[in-house]
């Protein structure tokens, strides 16, 4: 069985988010948003690692509070960067030696269906590089800084990236290695398409949210509600119990 290393950037700002507590520690119906996310994989056989990065201003925090987590869910703890690529860089480096693929999966997506993450697994054992996406169902327009429509663009073909995002692990090292200095990736995939390697879409849709405000925490709840309460079918074609 192949072995995969997940980490899970959780050392961002948060501007967005606002308030005193960074989002990834929120608290989504009673636990934090980054425990929910770690919670997606902990029970697979195919895990070798789980790597938390942080703030390293919160890393004896985090350490301290949630001690028994990280001890009881096999967690390990890393000093993060400023920015996203950073973080993952930075938790790239103690990627145990058994892991033969790289999942790259946000702090703040909680909500992720036990059936997306086994057909991404499975696509980047075929492809090598595969994410999880959506498209774009909008009318999607091109806005100035003055907040003047400049362009309606057509939908056709985009999509939105999410996460997991899974690569094999000799690529994604390589990505990282050949990065420019000036080449600022917001995801990972971006950089192993700049080496020249495809990458794969698995089709999800928006029950997938990135948690960015804190009317999205309310929203999140809900989708964890429902798809916990009844079998859903989704663009994987799969009717199944989601498991949380």
């Amino acid at each position: 069985m192949a072995k995969f290393a997940v980490i899970i950037p959780a050392a961002g700002a948060g501007k967005r988010f606002g308030g005193d507590v960074k989002k990834p520690f929120a608290q989504l119906d009673g636990r934090p948003v980054f425990l929910r996310c770690v919670e997606l994989f902990v029970n697979r056989a195919d895990i070798a690692q789980i790597i938390l990065t942080v703030n390293p201003d919160d890393y004896d925090v985090v350490r301290e509070k949630y001690a028994a987590n990280l001890m009881l869910l096999n967690i390990k703890l890393v000093r993060g960067g400023a920015e996203r690529f950073e973080s993952v860089a930075a938790a790239l480096s103690v990627v145990p030696d058994e892991a033969d693929y790289i999942c790259v999966h946000d702090a703040v997506r909680p909500c992720v269906l036990e059936s997306w993450i086994d057909a991404v697994f499975a696509e980047a054992g075929k492809s090598g590089a595969a994410i999880l996406a959506s498209p774009l169902t909008g009318t999607i327009k091109r806005v100035s800084a003055a907040k003047v429509i400049d362009a309606t663009v057509s939908r056709e073909g985009l999509y939105e990236a999410q996460t997991p995002q899974v690569f094999r692990r000799d690529l994604l090292t390589k990505a990282y290695a050949e990065r420019p200095t000036d080449f600022l990736p917001t995801d990972d995939a971006q950089l192993v398409e700049r080496i020249g390697h495809p990458v794969a879409v698995v089709e999800t849709d928006r029950r997938n949210i990135k948690i960015t405000h804190p009317g999205d925490l309310t929203l999140a709840a809900a989708i964890l509600k429902d798809t916990a309460r009844r079998p859903k079918s989704g663009p994987l074609g799969a009717f199944e119990e989601a498991k949380w």
